[in-house]
């Protein structure tokens, strides 16, 4: 199968038809074969109705429905999780990313070898309440990651399909999959100016507390990555640094009241605070160790991506 197309979706009834239809008619006038797996992340109208429906019509049309409310994360990675295509593109269900963007994301893939290809709404029909938070937490996911995007969470991507399945979207995540990617080992990362339509039906399901969340995500997903599976090197470094800072002091102090007894040690402010940082360099370290060794005794503690290996038959020769 060429291509699978990852729909998550809440409570937008009234687009999936027109954007099912349109989607078939791309992938008709291009010869692809394709599914389209739609992702209900709990809906309360009727779009898992519709869903059903349109899998009726259209045998390529496969649905999948959450009992709640998870999150666009959840409903990604189980899209991912499902997809059989040899390239993967994620879109919106709100008729704002349009499937006529399909062939060229599909080339950038197989043709031009990138692993991952993300879009960029350089024209966004967004208000500006949600363009300048978007503005900024990109350019701070840009110097975190190392990775030149302009738009880390436009809904439309195309994937290989080793990405998605080497990766776990969890969270808020969704917004920093190219990351995810990139820890994973896929660096090749692409970038394409997309389209970005204005909202047809409906109403944007996401508010402004996607600004803290999306902050916190940003600082969770580096530090993982960074330091997921080697965290003596954070909790310890840093404990080993304020240690070390906290025994100058002392040492400081010290060689003051043999040089000069008229100071006492105690009563002076510095000497508290060398002994507090003493106390939080031992409890960093210590913090360090015992993650460590959870970390021993995860079962992911190895999981490494392979990504090729030689056959019976190359080896004995």
């Amino acid at each position: 199968m060429d291509i699978s197309v990852v729909v998550p979706l809440f409570n937008e009834e009234e687009s999936l038809p027109e954007l099912v239809a349109w989607i078939d008619k791309v992938m008709q006038a291009n010869g692809f074969s394709y599914e389209v797996i739609m992702v209900d992340d709990g809906s309360k109208d009727r779009s898992w109705k519709v869903v059903r429906d349109l899998a009726k019509k259209y045998p390529s049309v496969r649905g999948f429905k959450f009992r709640r409310n998870y999150g666009k994360s959840a409903a990604l990675n189980t899209g991912f999780q499902a997809a059989k295509g040899d390239v993967v593109i994620t879109m919106d269900a709100d008729l704002q990313d349009s499937p006529d963007e399909i062939p060229d994301l599909y080339k950038m893939i197989k043709t031009d070898g990138y692993d991952m290809v993300s879009g960029w709404k350089k024209k966004r029909h967004d208000p500006l309440s949600k363009r300048l938070p978007s503005k900024f937490f990109n350019a701070v996911t840009r110097k975190l990651s190392g990775i030149r995007l302009h738009d880390f969470n436009c809904g439309l991507k195309a994937y290989q399909n080793e990405v998605v399945k080497s990766i776990e979207v969890y969270g808020d995540m969704h917004r920093y999959i190219p990351l995810l990617a990139k820890w994973a080992g896929f660096s090749n990362i692409g970038e394409k100016v997309v389209e970005h339509r204005a909202r047809k039906y409906g109403y944007s399901k996401f508010g402004v507390s996607r600004i803290l969340t999306g902050f916190l995500d940003s600082l969770s997903i580096t530090f993982i990555g960074r330091f997921g599976k080697k965290p003596m090197h954070f909790f310890g470094g840093m404990g080993v640094l304020s240690f070390f800072i906290g025994f100058i002091i002392l040492i400081y102090l010290s060689a003051t009241k043999l040089l000069y007894k008229e100071y006492g040690m105690t009563d002076r402010p510095l000497f508290y605070f060398g002994i507090l940082v003493i106390i939080i360099g031992m409890q960093l370290f210590a913090t360090g160790f015992l993650a460590e060794l959870m970390m021993r005794n995860s079962p992911e503690r190895n999981q490494y991506l392979i990504e090729e290996q030689t056959s019976n038959h190359e080896q004995a020769d």
